[in-house]
């Protein structure tokens, strides 16, 4: 297997699961706009080597050389659909092309299941997840099969080993708004003004400059430091499994790692000051008892989750994954038809060059602000 990332949060994903796979596979970033730094790389695959980073060509190049029976192209949507369906196009066999998404996709959206429709296989992570997506499936056509697996960084076995740390996990795209956001981080500091046997701790995606999967208009720590730090926060990149193992309480506006608290068995809370709804991407938690507000947070109320919201959502039994033994059927049937795109066609042809684009940018324009870049920084707002 050659598995590809192209940010952080997919390379996590694609490192953990490998993991649940026999066999050896090899795993490197596609270099584009949001390609991890050395550090976002080395939190992500853990104790794994650390990928390499290549070009688009040189990818080409590595999968005509090792021809592997599975390409899982572990990226956002127009790289997923760019890479497969032109980038990697015309290999001899054709591997198995497995798609899928990194954290909560509840709703399922179209956009979702049209850009990866190229792939045989798309990789979902509960059961609720896998119906909505048959269901688009089977009304949008193309793709291949819908596989399920238990998100591969929630460790049932690892729980929290206790102590006075307060994780806040942050969210790149929510809550949108500058005031919004600090908010949270006042009762954040309120938190640890009223309770100064916790540390409480700002949870980043990346460092201010560092890129993400998603834009994040105002950076927490930069915010922090422009409200004059009125209070006792640190901010902390890196593993959140590290984090977890200390925390003593949890809290997010909307994060799949909630689901790691979850797991670790950390008391936790999902903020709905901003609203319950697709658009906040924590639709999800309704009917888990994690809902909660910023009073609660500034008081240190955390909950535990429902039983019966974890069975439908992310905590299935291991024996209902499919995706493996669907990934099998897959390389061993010598009569399998490739899964047809829904982007085939010249009316797509230029969003894919655009596409093309961002993993064919030279290093030097990944490092200066050619109007090139600007313009491909406009797809990153549209990412799935």
């Amino acid at each position: 297997m050659l598995a590809i990332a192209d940010s952080d949060s997919y390379l996590k994903w694609a490192a953990c699961l490998l993991g649940d796979l026999p066999g050896g596979a090899e795993l490197v970033v596609v270099r584009t706009p949001i390609a991890p730094s050395p550090e976002q790389i080395a939190a992500a695959v853990g104790e794994r080597e650390a990928p390499p980073v290549l070009s688009a060509r040189s990818l080409r190049r590595l999968a005509e050389r090792t021809r592997p029976d599975v390409i899982l192209v572990a990226c956002t949507g127009p790289v997923v659909d760019v890479l497969v369906a032109e980038v990697l196009d015309g290999l001899q066999p054709r591997p198995v092309f497995v798609s899928g998404l990194p954290g909560i996709s509840v709703p399922a959206t179209e956009k979702a299941w049209i850009f990866r429709s190229g792939c045989d296989l798309f990789v979902v992570h509960s059961e609720r997840e896998a119906a909505e997506f048959a269901q688009i499936a089977g009304r949008l056509g193309g793709g291949g099969a819908v596989g399920l697996a238990r998100l591969p960084f929630l460790r049932p076995e690892s729980l929290a080993q206790g102590g006075n740390r307060v994780v806040f996990a942050t969210q790149a795209k929510v809550p949108r708004e500058r005031e919004e956001r600090e908010r949270v981080l006042l009762s954040l500091a309120e938190l640890a003004a009223r309770r100064p046997d916790l540390d409480v701790v700002v949870k980043l995606r990346a460092l201010e400059d560092e890129r993400q999967t998603h834009n994040e208009r105002h950076h927490y720590q930069r915010l922090w430091r422009e409200m004059g730090e009125p209070g006792r926060l640190a901010f902390a990149a890196g593993s959140m499994h590290d984090q977890l193992t200390r925390a003593a309480g949890f809290v997010t506006v909307s994060s799949t790692a909630a689901l790691e608290a979850i797991a670790m068995d950390v008391p936790s809370l999902v903020l709905r000051d901003f609203g319950v709804s697709a658009e906040m991407i924590n639709l999800v938690f309704e009917g888990s008892d994690l809902l909660g507000t910023l009073e609660e947070l500034a008081d240190g109320e955390f909950r535990t989750a429902s039983k019966a919201w974890c069975a439908a959502n992310y905590f299935h039994p291991a024996e209902r994954d499919d995706w493996a033994g669907l990934l099998a059927g897959l390389v061993n049937d010598g009569t399998r038809k490739p899964a047809q795109s829904l982007l085939d066609g010249p009316e797509h042809a230029a969003g894919r060059r655009r596409a093309r684009l961002r993993v064919e940018v030279p290093p030097k324009m990944l490092r200066v602000g050619y109007r090139a870049k600007r313009r491909m920084r406009r797809y990153l707002r549209s990412l799935t």
